[in-house]
């Protein structure tokens, strides 16, 4: 169905009358012929035709960009989302440890948070239905996307993070804090919150034990993923040297966090071992929600833009040729 997004601004299409009548009481009262500056030529010797035709020109322009500007649009035939799904919200480390290179995709080395976008773009896709919600923590914890089910969007927004884009160290207890504020603006609700992390909590105003007493009282489950190899290899002087690139995790406070909120802990070494999650979400019971529907749109602006552009090169061409043939006549002896 065809439409019009700001239908109210059809209401100038008659401003050009009233300009053009203005202009015409203005002229009857000072009276006389406009003339061109600078030369013989009078505005009034151009050919009635063409004054005409130009005239019709103009409006037809004025109507094409007044249109453009009112959007019109295209409306689809309605799609309804689906009524049950859960509300998951994300919270992703961004420290600086999360570019450790001790991860593997597809038989090639690569960092953590790499992995992490890999794998949770491939768990946003599988998520019809749900909602989906994104926090980024580092230095402190900032809100990226609030629950929705455009999962495209939240994708986007996670593959285009970066290492130390918040900051270089690890605020666990406020990013859970920022998850328990955004459910409370829900109701009707999972209150699921997905944490992944690789160190332990060195930052922030909210300690992770306040921050998951907290949830725990909201009826928050939380699922806390600790991320990064047992052994890693690297060269030295004296060869290769087998390190724990994982000191830093804190698993006995992770699993703490979920136990307290009735989450489980997962510990992703690898690929599988954090897929795993999908599994345990799966088990999860969809709440009913309102029916809800959408209509998709597309724009059509452009088409009306680029017809008034057109006409409006094409008339200025044509009155250059009008006065290029006038000024090619001959004059007449006075």
């Amino acid at each position: 169905m065809l439409t019009l997004a700001l239908p109210w601004l059809l209401l100038l299409l008659p401003l050009p009358l009233l300009l053009r009548k203005k202009q015409q009481q203005q002229q009857a009262k000072l009276g006389g012929h406009l003339y061109l500056p600078g030369s013989d030529i009078e505005a009034q010797s151009i050919p009635n035709k063409v004054q005409s035709s130009s005239t019709k020109g103009y409006w037809l322009v004025w109507v094409l960009l007044v249109l453009a500007v009112a959007r019109p649009l295209w409306m689809g035939e309605p799609i309804e989302l689906p009524s049950k799904g859960r509300d998951l919200m994300l919270s992703v480390d961004l420290s600086g440890s999360m570019q450790i290179e001790d991860m593997v995709i597809d038989g090639k080395v690569t960092d953590r948070f790499t992995l992490i976008q890999h794998v949770i773009s491939q768990f946003i896709e599988r998520r019809k239905g749900d909602r989906i919600g994104l926090i980024l923590f580092a230095d402190h914890a900032y809100l990226q996307s609030p629950l929705t089910q455009d999962r495209r969007t939240v994708a986007q927004y996670l593959n285009e993070a970066e290492i130390g884009l918040v900051g270089r160290q690890t605020a666990i207890g406020e990013a859970i804090a920022l998850g328990v504020k955004r459910f409370d603006q829900v109701e009707n609700s999972n209150r699921v919150l997905i944490l992944l992390t690789d160190g332990s909590n060195n930052a922030g105003s909210i300690s992770p034990e306040q921050a998951t007493d907290i949830a725990a009282k909201r009826g928050i489950t939380i699922y806390t993923v600790g991320v990064g190899a047992e052994v890693m290899e690297r060269r030295t002087l004296f060869g290769k040297e087998r390190v724990n690139p994982s000191m830093d995790l804190d698993e006995t406070q992770l699993k703490q966090i979920a136990e307290k909120t009735g989450g489980s802990y997962f510990r992703a070494r690898n690929t599988e071992e954090l897929e795993r999650i999908y599994q345990e979400i799966d088990k999860l019971e969809p709440i009913s929600r309102e029916q809800l529907s959408y209509r998709p749109q597309s724009e059509l602006f452009y088409w009306p833009l680029g017809l008034a552009l057109l006409l409006t090169i094409f008339k200025s061409l044509g009155q250059l040729s009008v006065f290029s043939n006038k000024s090619n006549q001959p004059s007449r002896g006075r």
